[in-house]
C-alpha cells in the first residue's frame, strides 16, 4: 500500500520488529516501553497474534510517553512503510498530529488503553470521527476503575490517600482521578462522621527511581497518610513506589492500590506491600490491533462519522487468594487465547469481536482452557 514518506523528529527510540513468514501487512505498534512491567505484556500478546495470523509484520516504536515522541512515533512509522498502527498515546491533544500522519499516509490506527474524549478534546474527536483511517479506540471504563478502587481502600480503613499519577494531563489519568474523586465523595456523603480525604496527585513518570521518589516526596509532606494510589504508569513506577514505601519502613502502614498487575503480586499481596490491584487489561492492545488488522484487509468499514469504541473489562484483585486464579491462566506461559482462538477471533465481525472483549474474564478463560 502507498505511503508519503514523512519527516521524522529527532529523538532516541527502540525499534524492534517481530517479522511473521511472508508477512503481508506492517502494523506499527507505538507504546511507551515495550520492556515496561505492563508493556512487555502487551508485546507477548501482540507477537503471538502475528505468529498465529501468519501474514502479519509488527514493527514497534518505544516513546516514554513524551508528547513530542508520542506523535514522532506515527511519522516513524509512516515511514517503516506501515499499513496501521496501534498506539497509547499520552494527551489527547497528541492525537491531532497522529491522525492527520496517518490520513497523509494512507495508514490506519486504533489507540489502546486511550480514548478521546469529546468533551475535553472536541477538536481531535470531531477529526477522528471524520477520518478515514482513524478505526477506533479500545480502552477501559477509567472513571468506573477509580470509583471503585477508592472504594475498596474505604473498605479497607483508610481515610487519608495519596495519589501518584504518571504525567500530568494524561487522558487516563484524569478519568481514574474522577472516579478517586466521585468514590471519595460518595463515600463521605455515605459517612458523615467518618470522612475520607484524597490528596492531590503527584507525578512519578514511568520509571522506578521517579516512581519511588515521587512516593517518599508525598509521605513526607504528608506523614499521616495511610494509603497511596499509585494510578498506573505501566508497573515501574509502581515498583518504585514499592520501594519507597519498603525504605521508609513502612511496608503494610501504608495501603498501596494501582491499576498495574505485577508478576509477583501474590507475593505483594500477602505481605502488604500491595492491598488492592486494577488490571489484567494487556490483552486490550489486541483487540485494537485485531480491529487495525481487519481494516487494512478491508473487513471492519472505518466511518468518517465516528469510530468503533470497544470497552476493555477490568479485573479487580484485593487478596492472594483472588490473584491465585488470575496467575494461571493470565501469566507464566499462558495467554488468555490460544493461537486457534486468535485466528477465529480475527475472523469475527467488529459486533463480535466487542462481545468477545467484553466477555473476557478469568472465568472465561478458565471455561475455555481448563484442563
Amino acid at each position: 500500500m502507498k505511503k508519503i514518506v514523512a519527516l521524522v523528529l529527532a529523538f532516541t527510540m527502540l525499534l524492534s520488529v517481530a517479522v511473521a513468514a511472508s508477512a503481508e501487512i506492517k502494523i506499527g505498534v507505538s507504546i511507551w516501553s515495550s520492556p515496561a512491567t505492563l508493556g512487555r505484556e502487551c508485546k507477548r500478546i501482540i507477537d503471538a497474534a502475528a505468529e498465529a495470523l501468519g501474514d502479519v509484520e509488527v514493527q514497534w516504536v518505544d516513546q516514554a510517553h513524551i508528547s513530542e515522541q508520542v506523535t514522532a512515533s506515527a511519522e516513524t512509522l509512516a515511514m517503516a512503510d506501515c499499513d496501521g498502527i496501534i498506539i497509547c498515546n499520552s494527551a489527547s491533544a497528541e492525537m491531532g498530529s497522529v491522525i492527520k500522519t496517518c490520513d497523509d499516509n494512507e495508514m490506519y490506527v486504533a489507540q489502546f488503553f486511550r480514548v478521546i474524549d469529546p468533551e475535553a478534546n472536541p477538536d481531535e474527536y470531531a477529526q477522528a470521527s471524520a477520518s478515514p483511517y482513524y478505526v477506533g479506540a479500545v480502552h477501559e471504563s477509567e472513571f468506573d476503575n477509580g470509583y471503585t478502587i477508592v472504594t475498596i481502600l474505604g473498605e479497607k480503613g483508610c481515610r487519608k490517600i495519596g495519589l501518584e499519577g504518571w504525567e500530568p494531563g494524561d487522558a487516563t489519568f484524569l478519568g481514574r482521578w474522577e472516579g478517586y474523586k466521585a468514590g471519595v465523595e460518595a463515600w463521605n456523603e455515605a459517612n458523615p462522621d467518618d470522612q475520607i480525604e484524597l490528596l492531590e496527585p503527584q507525578y512519578g513518570r514511568t520509571t522506578t527511581d521517579t516512581g519511588r521518589a515521587a512516593a517518599e516526596a508525598i509521605i513526607q509532606a504528608n506523614p499521616d497518610i495511610d494509603a497511596l494510589i499509585v494510578a498506573g504508569g505501566g508497573g515501574d513506577t509502581l515498583l518504585g513506589a514499592i520501594a519507597g514505601i519498603e525504605g521508609l519502613g513502612l511496608t503494610g502502614k501504608i495501603a498501596v492500590v494501582s491499576t498495574d498487575f505485577l508478576p509477583d503480586l501474590d507475593v505483594k499481596l500477602e505481605t502488604g506491600a500491595m492491598a488492592a490491584e486494577s488490571g489484567g487489561h494487556y490483552a486490550d492492545p489486541f483487540f485494537a490491533f485485531l480491529m487495525v488488522y481487519n481494516a487494512i484487509k478491508g473487513n471492519y468499514e472505518v466511518s468518517t462519522e465516528g469510530f468503533y469504541d470497544m470497552v476493555f473489562p477490568y479485573m479487580y484483585v484485593a487478596s492472594s487468594e483472588d490473584y491465585a486464579n488470575y496467575a494461571e491462566y493470565f501469566t507464566g506461559e499462558e495467554l488468555p487465547y490460544y493461537a486457534d482462538e486468535i485466528t477465529a477471533l480475527a475472523d469475527l465481525s467488529y459486533d463480535d469481536l466487542a462481545a468477545a472483549c467484553a466477555e473476557l474474564s478469568v472465568a472465561d478463560v478458565v471455561a475455555r482452557h481448563a484442563k
